[in-house]
Formats: structure tokens, sequence, C-alpha cells
């Protein structure tokens, strides 16, 4: 990687779940991406009047497991979201990164699978994963349908929306209109992309278009806005080969049980050898579902239950499943 393409990476650690997954997130960058040469910043919300309890990551043992991985704490104020809507700190962390590189933005429960090197990043063009499902918007029987939907923000924003549609896919259906999982993201610049974020994210929370009125944002917000930004920065869907990160390099597997349902085999390969340092060990066991699913088989019990070739198409069957043989935990 040439200096130029040179590029930072912010996940998000906190208390509770998140600094356990920050820590793993980590050691897979380390063990698998060697060539990486950018700096890694865990971004942690700070106290405030917007977080009923200390945001900040609770385990001494991960702070210092986290420094030994040369991970850098950034701190950074939560002014807008904080625990009303926790999806809001992947906004509001990056204006506080260092603007003199592109940065590259993964959700904290993310394995590094290989080299992050070999991907053909356009910062220029910035683009999000494509791993998703039709979760927004939810189409009500005499409401708007997708188009009055999307273009009203479209138009909210002065953004061209017939240049953001798939033609591949008909009028209608949800592939068809710009729509990515927040999973990943990235730019050239932390603070233009902060800057826009934030204002469509506050603009659609606080002032939405009326064909929204029937619409949750909660959880939704991010990933609403995502594409409008990402489209007002000239990217898309096509600037990044799919598979690339989510696939190739990266595996954005939301929650144990979820990886071990459905993940390659591959990928628990990689779970399993970067958890296996002692060092890592006995601070990872401090968060009861590592425990349990990495260390005490149960993961393993969750894998017999799937066959990776005929998984079921909807996510919530794949936890149902799991919850019925007593295995689920976040």
């Amino acid at each position: 990687m040439s200096q130029a393409d040179s590029f930072n990476i912010v996940i998000v650690g906190q208390a509770g779940r998140l600094q356990y997954e920050a820590l793993l997130f980590a050691a897979s960058l380390r063990a698998r991406s060697p060539g990486f040469d950018g700096r890694l910043f865990i971004a942690e919300p700070q106290p405030g009047p917007l977080w009923p309890e200390d945001p900040r990551t609770s385990s001494p043992e991960v702070r210092a497991a986290l420094a030994d991985l040369d991970a850098e704490i950034l701190p950074f104020e939560s002014r807008h979201f904080g625990a009303a809507y926790p999806h809001g700190n992947k906004i509001e962390c990056l204006a506080a990164l260092p603007d003199d590189r592109p940065f590259v933005f993964f959700d904290t429960d993310t394995l590094v699978l290989d080299e992050l090197s070999t991907v053909p990043f356009d910062f220029d063009r910035p683009s999000a994963s494509l791993r998703r499902e039709g979760t927004w918007p939810e189409i009500e029987l005499y409401g708007p349908g997708y188009t009055q939907t999307w273009r009203s923000l479209y138009d909210r924003f002065g953004l061209d929306f017939e240049s953001s549609l798939d033609p591949a896919w008909p009028a209608e259906f949800w592939r068809h209109y710009l729509y990515f999982n927040a999973g990943f993201f990235y730019h050239r610049s932390p603070s233009a992309f902060a800057d826009r974020f934030l204002r469509y994210a506050l603009e659609i929370r606080d002032d939405a278009p009326p064909e929204l009125v029937c619409q949750s944002l909660d959880p939704w917000l991010d990933q609403v806005a995502l594409p409008l930004v990402i489209h007002a920065f000239g990217g898309g869907r096509d600037t990044l080969p799919e598979g690339f990160l989510d696939g190739r390099t990266t595996c954005h597997y939301r929650l144990l049980p979820l990886l071990y349902a459905r993940e390659s085999d591959r990928v628990v390969e990689v779970l399993e050898e970067v958890t296996a340092p002692n060092r890592l060990k006995k601070v990872l066991k401090q968060y009861e579902p590592i425990k349990r699913m990495v260390y005490q088989g149960r993961g393993a019990k969750v894998r017999a239950l799937f066959d990776r070739d005929d998984l079921p198409r909807r996510e919530q069957a794949i936890r149902n499943r799991i919850k019925r043989h007593g295995f689920w935990m976040r």
C-alpha cells in the first residue's frame, strides 16, 4: 500500500459488549492484516448529559490489551444522540478523527480475515456494505411506496434521485434503491463526511419529509442517511467490487451465535485463531458470550443446527432456531 493510499480505521468501543468486540477486531486486524499501516482508533463516547451511565470502556484489562495491539482510544463528545440512539456514535465519532488520511469505519462486531491493503478503495467515491436485507422503509398498504419515500429524501437535500437507482431491479422492489448496511463505509475526508452525515441525520430525525410519517427511524436512521451522504459525495453501490469487504477480507458477524450459524468455516477458524493466545483469553473470558461460544464449545453446537448451503432466507428465522435450542446470547 502506498503512502498516498494509507488510511485510518475507526470502530466504536464502550462499556459492555462493544469493548470486547473491539478487542476481537483489533486482534484480528493485527493477526490477519500485518500490511495495514494506518492507525486503529477505538472511538469512545465520553460521559455527559446524553448518557445516564458512564459509557467508557469499563475493563482496565481490555484497555491494556487494546494498547498492546497498538489501538488508540479516541474520545468524542455525544452532542446529539447518546443513549437514546447509540447508532449515532458512528456519526458523531467521525468528527474526532484526524483529517490527514482517509478513513474506513467498521462496526465493532467485525472480524478481519485477510490483508486490508488488497482492498481497492476509491476514497473519492465512497461506498458501504451491500450485505443487507430490505429493512427500510416498511411499506404501508395505503402509504407512500419506495419511490415516493426515497425521492422525498433526495429532493430534500437537492440530490439527483434518478441516478441513484439500479435498473437491474424493478421499481418498488427495495434493491432498485440505494440502500446499504452501515457495517462499513469510507471516504477521503473524515471531517467532510462527518459534517454531512450529521446534518442529514439530524434533519431526517427532526424534520422528516411528510412521506416518512409512518416510518420508524429507530434503529434505521443511520442507514437512511448513509446512502444520501454517499450519493452526495459521488459514491455508490458499484465503486468497490462486492465481497471485497464483508466477504473476502472482513466479516461483519453481528453476534457470535449468528457467526457460528451462518458464516464460513474460514471465519470460524479466524475467530478461534485470534482468541487462542492466553494473554487475550483471560481478558475475553470476562464476556460471557465469548466464554460460552468460543471457549466452552457452545458455538459448535449452534453450528451443528444449520446447513450453510441451505440457510433460512431471513435472519429472524436463524435467530428463532438458535433461541428454540437455548443457545442465544448477546
